[in-house]
Parts: C-alpha cells; sequence; structure tokens
C-alpha cells in the first residue's frame, strides 16, 4: 500500500515543485518589470535610464566675437560622456530656450507629461518610472553685455525675492524722475504731458516685465519641486536658484575665479616674489561693466565687483609692498578690494577701453618713450582684442615671446603642430632699475658717456616693449594673438571633465546611490541652502605654450582656427 503511494506522493511533489517554480518566475518578472496592459516594462534600477537636458540658447557677443564657453559647445560633449555612462541616446533629450518663462513652461509640461503617464516610455517601449529620471538643468539668466563676453557659464543666481526688491527700487526710482520731471515742468511748457506719459510708459512696461520674471521663476521653482516629489533628480547647471535645494550642482566659473586666474598667472610670469621697490613691475587692471542696461535702468554691478576682489585677494599684497605699481595711479598702496570703481569703466561705449588705456598709459611728454608696462588684466577676450590693437597704436613692440628670451614664435608654432617641446628659462631682471642704480661710478668720462647712451637705449626699449596681456573667454578669433604672443593668457573651462563627472552624477542618481564617491563632487551652500553636492573643477588656463594640449588636442578648436 506504501509502495502504491510513493508514485503519486511524488508526482504530487514534482506538480508541487513546478507550481512554486512558475510562481518564484511570475515574481522575478514582476520584480524586474511591470506588465501593463500594453505590453509595457517598467525600467529596471540596474539601467541608466533617462536624462533630460534644458539650456538657454546661446547669447551672442559683440561683433559675433564667440567664446568657447557656450552652452552649444557643452551639450555635444556631455551627449558623448552620457553615452558612454551607459545611457542610449534615445533616452537623452535636449530642450533650449531664448527666455526663463520659456523655459520653466517646457520644464512643467515635461514633469506633468511623465507624471501623467502621456509621455512615459521609450523607443523600446520601456516605461519610464520618475526615479530613473534626471533632469539637467541650467536656469535661464538675464545678463548685460560686459557679462556675456566671458561666454554662457558664469554663474549667477535667480531669486523671486530680488525680483520683488528690484520692482520696488523701480517704483521708487520712477516716483523720483516723475517728481523731478514735475518739478522741471514748471519752468517749461508743453513737456510735462510728455514727459509723464513716457514715465508711465517705462514703468509699467518695468512692472510688467518684473511681474513676468517672477512668474517664471515661481513657475521653474514649482515644477523642479514636483519633480524631485515624485522621485526625479534635479540637477542644476551654472545657475543657482535662491531658496531651493537640487541633488546636485554644478559650478561653472564666477568673476572672483575669472579674476584670480588671470591675476594668478601674472604673478607667477612676472615672478612678483622677486620683485622690489627699487625696480618694481607696472600692472593696470581693466574692469569692464555696463553701467546701464538695455532698458535704461542701472545695471547690477556685483559680477564687477566680485572679479575685482578675486584679483585684489592675489595682487593686493604686492601693491601694498611697493613692488607693483599702477602707472596711471588707479591703484596704489591704500586701495582695498572694495576700490573697484577705480579701474571700471562702462565698456558698452564704442572705443571706451582705447580711450581709457591710452589715458592710463599717457607719455610723460610728447616726444618721450612709451610708458612702461609690464602686464594688463583685461578680464575676457573681447576687451583683450581692443588692447592689443591700442598698445599696437601707442608704440609698443614685440609679443609676450620676448619675455622670454628662449621662447620664439617659430618654437611656439613647432610646438603648437608637435614639431617639438618647449624650454622654459627664468627671466633676467635685476634687482635695480637702471635709472635706479647708482653703484656703478665710472672714472673715465667717455666710458660714462657711452654708457649712459647704451642704458638710454635699453631704457626705450624696456618702455616700449609688449605687455602681458590676460583674457578669459577662448575667443576663437583670439587665438592667432595668443600664438603670435599678443595676448598672453586667456581661460577656459575644462569642458570635456566637467561634462564625465556630470554624466557620472546622472548615472549615480539614477540607480538611487549618491555621489560621494565621485573626488570631483563636494558640499557647498548654493542658493542659500548648506550641503549641496557641488561639481566643479578648476578654470584652465590656456597660453600658446599649452595651446595645443588645452584646445587642439581635445578638439575645441583646429589648426586652421589658430591660424595654422
Amino acid at each position: 500500500m506504501v509502495f502504491t503511494r510513493r508514485p503519486a506522493a511524488v508526482l504530487t511533489a514534482i506538480v508541487a515543485a513546478c507550481a512554486m517554480a512558475i510562481s518564484l518566475t511570475a515574481c522575478t518578472t514582476d520584480a524586474n518589470s511591470q506588465d501593463t496592459a500594453d505590453d509595457r516594462t517598467t525600467v529596471t534600477s540596474s539601467a541608466p535610464g533617462v536624462v533630460a537636458m534644458f539650456t538657454p540658447s546661446d547669447g551672442i557677443t559683440l561683433n559675433q566675437q564667440t567664446p568657447l564657453n557656450k552652452w552649444a559647445k557643452l551639450t555635444p560633449n556631455l551627449t558623448k560622456a552620457l553615452t558612454s555612462a551607459g545611457f542610449k541616446k534615445g533616452d537623452i533629450s535636449h530642450t533650449t530656450s531664448d527666455s526663463l518663462d520659456k523655459q520653466s513652461r517646457a520644464i512643467q509640461d515635461y514633469v506633468v507629461n511623465h507624471l501623467s503617464g502621456s509621455n512615459t516610455t521609450d523607443d523600446a517601449g520601456i516605461v519610464i518610472s520618475p526615479d530613473n529620471i534626471t533632469l539637467l538643468v541650467a536656469p535661464v539668466v538675464e545678463a548685460d553685455a560686459s557679462t556675456r563676453q566671458y561666454g554662457d557659464y558664469v554663474s549667477q543666481e535667480l531669486s523671486t525675492a530680488d525680483t520683488a526688491e528690484g520692482s520696488d527700487s523701480t517704483d521708487s526710482s520712477d516716483s523720483s524722475d516723475s517728481s523731478n520731471s514735475s518739478d522741471s515742468s514748471d519752468s517749461s511748457t508743453g513737456s510735462d504731458s510728455t514727459d509723464d506719459s513716457s514715465s508711465d510708459a517705462s514703468k509699467t512696461t518695468g512692472d510688467s516685465k518684473n511681474a513676468a520674471q517672477a512668474e517664471a521663476v515661481d513657475r521653474l521653482v514649482s515644477s523642479l519641486k514636483l519633480a524631485k516629489e515624485s522621485g526625479m533628480h534635479v540637477v542644476l547647471m551654472g545657475n543657482s536658484i535662491k531658496g531651493y535645494k537640487p541633488d546636485a550642482f554644478v559650478r561653472f566659473s564666477d568673476a572672483q575665479a575669472i579674476g584670480k586666474l588671470q591675476a594668478e598667472k601674472i604673478v607667477s610670469k612676472l615672478e612678483l616674489s622677486k620683485a622690489s621697490k627699487d625696480n618694481p613691475k607696472y600692472i593696470e587692471v581693466l574692469m569692464p561693466y555696463t553701467a546701464v542696461d538695455e532698458s535704461g535702468e542701472a545695471s547690477d554691478s556685483t559680477f564687477a565687483q566680485e572679479a575685482f576682489r578675486g584679483i585684489w585677494q592675489v595682487l593686493g599684497a604686492y601693491y601694498q609692498k611697493g613692488v607693483v605699481e599702477s602707472p596711471s595711479g588707479t591703484l596704489n598702496g591704500n586701495s582695498t578690494e572694495d576700490d573697484w570703481q577705480s579701474v571700471a569703466y562702462d565698456a558698452s561705449k564704442e572705443g571706451s577701453t582705447a580711450k581709457v588705456l591710452d589715458a592710463r598709459l599717457a607719455k610723460a611728454e610728447e616726444h618721450a618713450s612709451p610708458t612702461r608696462i609690464d602686464g594688463i588684466i583685461a578680464m575676457n577676450d573681447y576687451i583683450a582684442s581692443e588692447v592689443v590693437t591700442e598698445l599696437d597704436d601707442l608704440g609698443y613692440t614685440g609679443s609676450a615671446a620676448d619675455i622670454n628670451p628662449q621662447i620664439t614664435i617659430s618654437g611656439i608654432v613647432g610646438n603648437i603642430t608637435g614639431k617639438k617641446d618647449l624650454s622654459r628659462s627664468d627671466v633676467p631682471d635685476p634687482i635695480k632699475s637702471p635709472e635706479k642704480d647708482d653703484s656703478a661710478d665710472s672714472t673715465d668720462s667717455a666710458d660714462t658717456q657711452d654708457d649712459s647712451t647704451a642704458t638710454d637705449k635699453t631704457d626705450k626699449t624696456k618702455d616700449s616693449q609688449w605687455p602681458l596681456v590676460t583674457g578669459y573667454g577662448a575667443y576663437v578669433s583670439n587665438i592667432p594673438s595668443i600664438v603670435n604672443g599678443k595676448q598672453w593668457m586667456t581661460g577656459i573651462e575644462d569642458r570635456q571633465t566637467l561634462a564625465e563627472n556630470i554624466a557620472e552624477a546622472c548615472a549615480l542618481l539614477n540607480k538611487g546611490q549618491t555621489l560621494t564617491s565621485m573626488s570631483s563632487v563636494r558640499n557647498t551652500e548654493v542658493g542659500g541652502k548648506k550641503k549641496v553636492p557641488t561639481i566643479s573643477g578648476p578654470l584652465l588656463a590656456v597660453s600658446a605654450s599649452n595651446l595645443k594640449v588645452t584646445l587642439i588636442d581635445p578638439g575645441y578648436i583646429s589648426l586652421a582656427d589658430a591660424g595654422l
């Protein structure tokens, strides 16, 4: 009896085992892919997921001179880095907007559509879960003409509160203008109604613009908060939003970093640590800014102030020691980091840079040699190009290559084209300048006269020697000037490295992991919020000696762009 039951028991056990296997298989399938009515499946947690990029449309710089720090240049690097990190091209989208209003609406539509299920699948029919989506957002901010000259990545901050304050300030200003107009109308007839209508129109336009901006900021913040609450990840690039905390922030260049970079390179190249009061170096700082915006209102001078602060943190000590002087006297040992206005000028006026430089380097006498100048911090490549033109008109000769006798233009070209490496050596520079050196005492009058003549020629040559000219933005139109030594250096973001770091962060976030494993990430304060994982990297200083490695080899520019 027992024997006859064993086959039945065995069969029963087999059937049960099969049932369990089928059940487990079903459970496994359910865990990895959720079936839907139209046979779609949810993307698994091991897949990279989706990245949606939202960037501003590229701005236009004066005279169509274009810096390499443009959003249109970064997004291809980002797409390439994302695909290398495992993302499918079909899962990477990019939307550009020329205003914050349009961008906020585009982001709002994207988030709502994905959460409502109307746009939740990729080309393969895979349902995209919110926690597998990362939004890369570079908020659109308005930049004045001078700020645009540094490129698109200069970090700024959006704030509804600031917009409201601007509105109040506008109201007060308009009220004051209206009052002044009313007072002046007492002594003139026929103009009061025109002035009043113009003031009212300006006030209405300003109020409407501020209200639209505030509404766009609120819409953007609400959309990003909704995205995060649903499980999506938000990474802000370049521009922060006051009071909003993203999952991560990508910090590009800011005004202080741009100023500091140029000052540090000047210090290194001129070896200011070896300079003395008896033979100081002569440096001028040009701080371009836009005094009045397109609507006629006073522009925000924060960028200029921060840029000068970065410069002064480096050069201030040398001015105070007396080993660096300003030929124009705009800066001295008593200057502070708050004295930015002493070197600032309205760059929006045509020919303003040439006029300012001409005044600062004015000759003591009509037929005297040019005023000695060792370095000019021009802040950006647009200003640097104007400086180069004016220096030539003022009679300065040579190039930055002359500061190091072992480096010639042919040597620079050879290095760029890959024919040979450059070898630098220290620049011989006496502790005392010739005109201040009284240690030599010759008894031979003829020899003394000959020495004096030779010294005079040396002094004139020294005075007219081409100075170091710095800039920022790596304008393609300026690259030939860097090659021939007329502009000594420029600066640029390390786009490829930043793109790779951003892609890595997106992959980690979509997998539900933190960014603590990334060496390029550290916690900083962003938009008033503390401990925000921030991706950043050092700016690249580009000169003729490393132009091949920094710009040509990575594919940022071609040999033709460099004039070769």
